[in-house]
């Protein structure tokens, strides 16, 4: 075996999926699957509502019709239906006021994850240099290396609240470096970066003629107080943005993995050529089915009014804790809990799951300046209820280790 993994490329020789040794992260291997059988809370799974039933009526008919119809048993073009990627420029226009050519600028993907790693293949070349902010989304870490690359994190800071400091993007920059990677809003830490913050770094692309590839999976997820900006509408950044979305989070639908991405018709075209080797063509069915969504959106409106009922429990729960903080999201479905306090975060994750029998996320997958955090998705379980339950049992954990701790 041993012979084997040196066979392989670096990044992929360092993975552990599970098979052999026990993996900690919720999303490999088996982890997930053993914990809900054991009566575990799985509140680190970025799923909204799950376990519970959560797609509209309206999207379930759409599913229900096309099946009747029969059409799913068939492909579409590896690039996407041309009836979805209408209603994705449409919707992009109202948003952003971006006017998209659904035949030249848009590419429909399996899911934003694949979409991600997809957009960055054409330009990653052995030792490139990708920067992406900590703490940031695990696959941002690691998908520069998959393809060869080198992943530099660039830091931000809880004083900062987690906003950039455009200082540590140009201390970082080398002759190597050929790409920002941004996920906006951040996971995990649901900022919802400004226009004049991510005017800077457009500003610092252009520059150094960087591309910029974008998640911007929690689009949908920004609440009111604060503003969603799309890097590609920033003056000068069209031509060399790489926008990535899906309807996993904001929609709910996770389970249909459909996502999008939107570029330039000179970088598109790329795209377009490799999608049929790379990605294949997406569910049928699927896509199908989430044009209902796009025709009718007002759904995100009750979700985000629950999200903002969790996030306030969250935050007066939890910052009552001796110990324990957090930082009142501006964006998403998960909290960012700092329990640095009360000791190392992998060691309070497995005692969450003992104590309280909630699964929750250690803030060190999320990058350096991840360690003594957790990362809670509070949009777990339709009802609030069973939501405010599984925190409930968490705040009393981490009182009986803040006394532990001498906190108390």
């Amino acid at each position: 075996m041993n012979n084997i993994k040196s066979k392989m490329k670096p990044a992929f020789a360092r993975l552990d999926g599970g098979l052999f040794s026990t993996a900690q992260k919720a999303d490999v291997g088996d982890v997930a699957e053993r914990m809900q059988s054991q009566g575990v809370a799985l509140m680190s799974w970025a799923d909204p509502f799950m376990p519970d039933p959560s797609i509209p009526d309206h999207v379930l008919q759409a599913a229900a019709d096309a099946l009747k119809g029969g059409f799913p048993a068939h492909y579409t073009m590896p690039i996407g239906s041309p009836e979805l990627k209408r209603l994705i420029a449409d919707r992009t226009e109202r948003l952003y006021g971006l006017k998209l050519d659904p035949n030249r600028n848009i590419i429909i993907n399996p899911g934003s994850d694949n979409g991600l790693i997809f957009a960055m293949f054409p330009w990653i070349n052995p030792g490139d240099e990708v920067m992406v902010h900590d703490p940031s989304y695990p696959s941002n870490f690691l998908n520069p290396e998959l393809l060869g690359g080198v992943t530099v994190k660039v830091p931000t800071y809880a004083e900062d609240d987690y906003h950039l400091r455009i200082e540590e993007y140009e201390k970082r920059l080398t002759n190597r470096t050929k790409m920002v990677l941004l996920t906006n809003p951040n996971n995990p830490t649901g900022v919802a970066y400004t226009r004049e913050e991510l005017e800077l770094l457009a500003a610092f692309c252009i520059k150094n003629d960087l591309i910029c590839v974008v998640d911007q999976a929690f689009e949908d997820t920004v609440f009111s107080e604060n503003a969603m900006v799309c890097m590609a509408q920033i003056s000068g950044m069209w031509e060399r943005t790489v926008t990535v979305c899906s309807v996993s989070k904001g929609m709910g639908l996770s389970g249909f993995r459909v996502g999008w991405t939107y570029a330039d018709d000179t970088i598109m075209d790329t795209y377009y050529g490799a999608a049929v080797n790379i990605q294949g063509a997406t569910s049928t069915l699927a896509q199908m089915a989430v044009m209902s969504a796009f025709q009718d959106d007002s759904f995100i409106q009750t979700y985000m009014e629950k999200y903002d009922r969790r996030r306030k429990y969250a935050w007066k729960l939890f910052n009552s804790i001796p110990g324990v903080s957090m930082k009142m999201p501006e964006a998403g479905f998960f909290v960012w809990i700092d329990v640095s306090l009360l000791g190392d975060s992998s060691e309070v994750v497995s005692y969450l799951v003992s104590e309280a029998r909630v699964s929750v996320n250690d803030g060190k997958f999320y990058g350096e300046q991840g360690n003594g955090h957790l990362r809670l998705i509070d949009g777990c379980y339709w009802n609030d209820e069973d939501s405010f339950a599984a925190m409930d049992r968490m705040a009393e954990a981490f009182r009986k280790l803040a006394e532990k701790k001498g906190l108390l």
